[in-house]
Parts: C-alpha cells; sequence; structure tokens
C-alpha cells in the first residue's frame, strides 16, 4: 500500500501502520515545518512542531500549515491535556489549582504534587510588564507566555483567556491560539474592554446576549480545532450588576456549551451557595483570592461541601515573590546578602531547574569524555566538575581544584563632607579569591566585600572550609605601608614573602 500524505482528509478518522508512518520519514513539508521524527526506544512518532504555534505534548501529530490533524489508533489513543483535566472534573473532591505566571512558577507547582494549575492575567501582567491587569497585556503576549508555561510541565494548565480580546471572531481566534500553545482549559469572561481586573473597581460587563455569543463562539472554535479544551465560562455581572443577573448568565453559558461556569466576587457564603445549585450537572469553579479579596476564604472541605469542584489561588506565588525580593533587596541595600534559610542554595535551585537531568541526557550525544568534561567546565564557573583523566586511569587520584585566597584590599570611604561613609566599616575590606581547576584553567577570580561573606559557600561551594572571616579580621583597618604590623602579619597568614615580596598564595582543597 503506497501511502500518500497529501491525500489524507483531514475530516476522516485514519489509522496507520509502523510502516505506513515510516514511509514518510522524507516527506517534504511546507517552509515552515520540520521532518517527521521517529522515536523508536518508546515505539512513538513525534510530528514536527509550528513555528508559531505548538502542538499539544501527549498526541501524535501530522502538521499541514493551517491545522492539526491527530493520528490516532496508530500507537494506541493518547492522552490530551484537556483529557487530563477532564479527568480531574470528573474525579471527587475540590481541585486546588495555584496560579502560576512563568515556566518556573508552573514547574514548582508541578513540583509540589498539584494536579494542575491556572495562569493568571493579573500575575502575567505584573511579572511580564510591571503593569497592572487593566488591559496592558495582549492577546499575543498571553499565547506566548503560555507556550513557555505548558512547555516547562506535564500537568494540564487552565489559560486565562481575559474576554476573548474582542468580539466573537476574536474570541474564536483566542481559543485556537490557546490550544495551539498547550493549554488545557480557557477562562472566558463578560467584561468590556478594556477589562479591569476581578476585585477592582470600575468593572461593566457587555450584554447579556453578547456574552452568551462569545460562549457559543469559544464551542465552535474548539470543535472545528478538533480539540476537547475545556471552556470555563466567567462573568463579573456580580459586582457589576447583580446576583442575579450572574445566576441568569451562568445558567446561559451552561446552555451555550460551557464546560465549568465561574462567577467572579461572590460576596459571602449564602452567595456560593446559590451559584452552585445553577445547572448542578456543570462543574463550578471558585476564586480564593489571598490577601483580602470580596470572596470569602473557605478551606477545600469547605468548598466541595457547597459544591465547588475547582478552586484558584490566583496571588499566592506572585504575592510571596515580590515579598521575597523586597527582602532581599533590603538585604543587599545594607551591605547583606539574604540568609541562607531565606533563600534555596545554588545546589537546590540547579536541581529545580534540571541541571543534573540536562548533564545525564548530554552524556548520552558526546562523542568523547573528554569533549563533554571540556563543555562543562567552559561553561560553569561555579561547579567544579571533577572527572576521570588518563593519570586516573594509572591508579592515581585527581587534584582538587585550587582555591587562591589573595591579600585583600583595604580602603575608606568618605563623605562629599569629609564625614566618614556609615558603610566604610562593612565595606573597607574585599577579599580577592580565585578557583583555578586541575587543569590548569581559571574558574573563578573575585573580590568579595567583607559583608558579602556571610553565606557565600551557598554560591560558591568550593569555599566551603575556608575561614575567610578569620583572614580578613587580620586584614589592616585603613590603608598602610606595605611593612605595616597587621598586613605583614595578614601576608603572612596567606603565603607572602616579605623579605622578597613574592607571593606565595594560600591554597585549600575545600
Amino acid at each position: 500500500m503506497n501511502f500518500n500524505l497529501q491525500s489524507m482528509n483531514p475530516s476522516s478518522s485514519f489509522v496507520a501502520t509502523r510502516d505506513q508512518a515510516l514511509s514518510v520519514f522524507n516527506h517534504p513539508f511546507s517552509q515552515s515545518h520540520s521532518f517527521l521524527v521517529s522515536n523508536f526506544k518508546n515505539g512513538s512518532f513525534l510530528s514536527p512542531i509550528n513555528t508559531h504555534t505548538r502542538r499539544p505534548k501527549t498526541h501524535t501529530w501530522f502538521t499541514t500549515p493551517n491545522r492539526f490533524q491527530p493520528i490516532t489508533g496508530c500507537l494506541g489513543e493518547r492522552n490530551t491535556p484537556a483529557k487530563a483535566l477532564r479527568q480531574i472534573l470528573e474525579s471527587p473532591g475540590a481541585h486546588q489549582g495555584p496560579a502560576c505566571f512563568d515556566g518556573l512558577s508552573a514547574k514548582l507547582v508541578e513540583r509540589a504534587g498539584f494536579q494542575y494549575c491556572f495562569t493568571s492575567g493579573f500575575s502575567i501582567s505584573a511579572a511580564r510588564l510591571g503593569l497592572p491587569d487593566t488591559g496592558f497585556i495582549s492577546y499575543g503576549e498571553m499565547v506566548d507566555q503560555g507556550q513557555q508555561i505548558t512547555q516547562a510541565v506535564s500537568i494540564p494548565v487552565i489559560g486565562d483567556g481575559d474576554n476573548g480580546y474582542g468580539n466573537a471572531m476574536n474570541v474564536k481566534r483566542t481559543v485556537k491560539g490557546y490550544i495551539g500553545a498547550g493549554f488545557a482549559g480557557i477562562i472566558l469572561e463578560d467584561q468590556v474592554s478594556p477589562k479591569a481586573c476581578g476585585h477592582t473597581q470600575g468593572r461593566k460587563v457587555v450584554s447579556r446576549e453578547e456574552a452568551v455569543m462569545r460562549i457559543k463562539a469559544a464551542v465552535d472554535a474548539r470543535k472545528e480545532s478538533g480539540s476537547d479544551i475545556v471552556i470555563v465560562a466567567r462573568t463579573d455581572s456580580r459586582q457589576a450588576l447583580s446576583l442575579e443577573e450572574s445566576l441568569w448568565r451562568s445558567r446561559a453559558f451552561a446552555d451555550a456549551g460551557a464546560d465549568v461556569l465561574f462567577i467572579d466576587a461572590l460576596a459571602s457564603k449564602e452567595e456560593m451557595k446559590a451559584f452552585c445549585e445553577v445547572s448542578p450537572l456543570v462543574p463550578k469553579m471558585a476564586n480564593m483570592l489571598e490577601g483580602g479579596g470580596k470572596t470569602p476564604i473557605l478551606t477545600p472541605l469547605e468548598l466541595e461541601e457547597i459544591g465547588y469542584k475547582l478552586v484558584a489561588y490566583p496571588l499566592s506565588l506572585i504575592g510571596v515573590s515580590i515579598r521575597a525580593m523586597q527582602d532581599s533587596l533590603t538585604a543587599l541595600k545594607g551591605g547583606r546578602i539574604p540568609p541562607p534559610g531565606s533563600m534555596s542554595s545554588f545546589e537546590e535551585i540547579k536541581e529545580i531547574l534540571g541541571f543534573n537531568n540536562y548533564y545525564e541526557e548530554e552524556k548520552r550525544y558526546a562523542t568523547s569524555k573528554y569533549q563533554l568534561y571540556a563543555d562543562r567546565e567552559g561553561s560553569n564557573a561555579y561547579s567544579i566538575q571533577r572527572v576521570r583523566d588518563d593519570s586516573e586511569q594509572r591508579g592515581q587520584s585527581p587534584q582538587d581544584p585550587v582555591v587562591e585566597v589573595i591579600t585583600p584590599d583595604v580602603y575608606t570611604k568618605y563623605g562629599a563632607d569629609g564625614s566618614r561613609d556609615p558603610f566604610s566599616r562593612i565595606w573597607s575590606r574585599t577579599l580577592r579569591i580565585k578557583i583555578t581547576g586541575r587543569d590548569g584553567f581559571e574558574k573563578l577570580d573575585v573580590r568579595v566585600p567583607a559583608g558579602f561573606l556571610e553565606g557565600i559557600t551557598n554560591i560558591v561551594p568550593a569555599l566551603g572550609g575556608v575561614n575567610l572571616k578569620a583572614l580578613l579580621d587580620d586584614a589592616a583597618e585603613e590603608v598602610g605601608g606595605k611593612e605595616s604590623k597587621l598586613e605583614g602579619s595578614f601576608r603572612e597568614k596567606c603565603g607572602w614573602d616579605r623579605r622578597g615580596g613574592e607571593q606565595k598564595t594560600s591554597r585549600f582543597a575545600p
């Protein structure tokens, strides 16, 4: 059987065998697509990725310039992000979903064990633009940020689609864009443009007819895309108009095909109960705005008893991030680094970001162990890589990296009026530190002010065991002659020959 990819009917169900799939390996696609690649290890076939939109990670796809078409049955039906989210909706209990704003925050949500997460337009506008959630962020920016988030995790992500960025036609484009970005669900609201944050002043909503038409357009876009993305219909009419209006719109959204209903800024537990009685077969979403929103904060168990299925926490991650950055900047401004307990160590940061996994996978493609060693040594000044060489194979142990501590610079700062700078005691002494690998190449050469010594081993692990403070305490308090008593003592401690002036740099093996 000759398999012609171009003759495939995108609307038909096609089952391809392994041989048929392999037969199109060299089939040329348009210039905006790469060739089909195969993965023989796990028996799956991965399609080229469109340069503008990303395929959902869990399907097998052939792509055409205008649409995606899944091949089902070749290796069995695969799960999609939307299908995973629907399984959550069908499972008992109220399910918590923190709101993330970038790839790192999404990765942390997944590492914490949550089944899914949201994106927050409020948080993305803050993190990406440094601006309030008042309509500044655009559709393109939200799709771009969404791709980065969905690519960073394997859990389903519900994207904040705001008001669809226009009329019904814009809503269809938004839904299709979010599908291409890999979202499992999309939240669409009935606010006018420019929109306002849900719990702030100045919110206005479109008419009933337009609000319902947006949801119908979203459902049509889903059908046209062959997707099962979950549509979360949100109304802001509780604060803009009345509770009765918000309940009416929720019923109409359910009739239009919405999968989940959401009334933002309900003002009491009684209102939340009344909402959950509307369209009882359609799941409800609660928004637990931390730190002073209009909706009362309830526990997941209380929300489950009322009738909620999804629970969003929109500000927890962005809120604690802002506070942590403020505290760190205050410490730096005062001449200190954040204490070790307030921040992750460098090793922890690398582990979270996947450096160790990267290094392990990289070994599969190294042409020789020497290439891998050179790449690692050349790209990471802080991670002292220790690998075996020919001498080690002969029974000799490799030498440890060398830490060199050189005589500190001592100076005093004065203000314009001649007064002593209040921070001069902290900053008047700096220690020059050099780290050299056993290959003889210099890995680090830096001057560290005394105010930054606390916790520096968390940043430069190779300095562990070196008493830097003791060395600095022996340094001169003021600039003096080369043969001053204090400086001379420090020179001897650091390995300087005072008679000849030749440096014998102190060496430590961490």
